[in-house]
């Protein structure tokens, strides 16, 4: 068990942060850890890291406890975090040394490093003068450094341009065939590219926590509706209409009404719309995908 979290909870005066999560992850597993602004996703993983303490619960890296034997379970792991503290006024070979010294590593390792992120036309540069997707894969070069067995990522893939996003999700991949990688991300693409796994946390709780294939049969479980019409409805008299499951306003006089799988709600759309002496403008069946599911999991 590489990654295992037991009844972990982290409270900041009054304010729960996390409440009561569990789960594992096994060697060899991407696992992709979601949720909304402020569900808790970084303070799972300064815990994890070490950076910050629990309130109560454990969490164990590679069988060892991060509180009981903190040093050993961080040399087992590889950090980037959100805000990517570098050293901008230092070359990036020179900060992989400095990084490899505080480790001590074999100076061998940098320049694989380099390459695997794709860092040879930069490696003589200050740092402060890349650009943001060059920065981070310096941060992922650093945390990777050591060979750790588990690689945390906080946001991995922020500010890299489209052909840098196919470059470095295939890095992650590659290194998660034989380590464990949990990451945080906004960005359900990535999910669905990257992630065996995922791991959603909304209010500091566990709500979900499946393969990805579990959660595409989720998004199946549904029919969504896009409709627009000439003037103002209510959105409380579209949601009290019969099998209407859950209505959300997405414009002007624009809706999004879900409803299960077994109801096809258009011409029931149509006939409100009569009753109301309202026109549809538009109305489509919309592909349900994991950003939907994810909505409704942490609305």
């Amino acid at each position: 068990m590489s990654i295992k979290v037991e009844n972990i909870s982290k409270v900041y005066g009054s304010q729960k942060a996390l409440h009561e999560v569990s789960f594992e992850i096994q060697k060899g597993e991407i696992v992709g850890f979601l949720g909304p602004n402020g569900a808790g996703k970084s303070t799972l993983m300064k815990i994890l890291t070490g950076y910050i303490p629990q309130t109560s619960g454990n969490a164990r890296i590679c069988e060892l406890s991060v509180s009981e034997n903190s040093l050993e379970a961080k040399s087992k792991i590889g950090y980037l975090p959100e805000h990517n503290p570098l050293y901008l006024d230092m070359y990036v070979r020179e900060y992989l040394e400095f990084i490899a010294n505080i480790y001590g590593v074999s100076h061998d390792r940098i320049g694989l490093m380099i390459e695997k992120t794709g860092l040879q036309k930069e490696k003589h540069k200050l740092i402060g003068s890349l650009s943001k997707g060059y920065r981070q894969r310096v941060g992922l070069a650093q945390a990777l450094l050591h060979d750790p067995e588990v690689l945390i990522l906080d946001e991995p893939t922020t500010g890299l341009d489209p052909n840098q996003l196919v470059e470095i999700r295939g890095l992650i991949k590659e290194v998660g065939e034989e380590k464990t990688v949990m990451l945080s991300t906004h960005i359900m693409q990535e999910v669905e590219a990257i992630c065996d796994r995922v791991i959603i946390i909304n209010k500091g709780e566990i709500v979900a926590n499946k393969k990805i294939e579990e959660l595409r049969e989720l998004s199946s479980d549904r029919n969504l509706i896009s409709i627009e019409f000439n003037d103002i409805v209510e959105m409380k008299a579209l949601q009290n209409i019969e099998n209407v499951l859950e209505v959300i306003e997405t414009g002007k006089h624009q809706f999004q009404v879900a409803s299960d799988s077994k109801h096809d709600l258009r011409t029931v759309l149509f006939e409100f719309a009569v009753q109301n002496k309202r026109s549809v403008l538009q109305m489509n069946i919309k592909e349900q995908k994991l950003e939907d599911v994810f909505h409704r999991l942490t609305k």
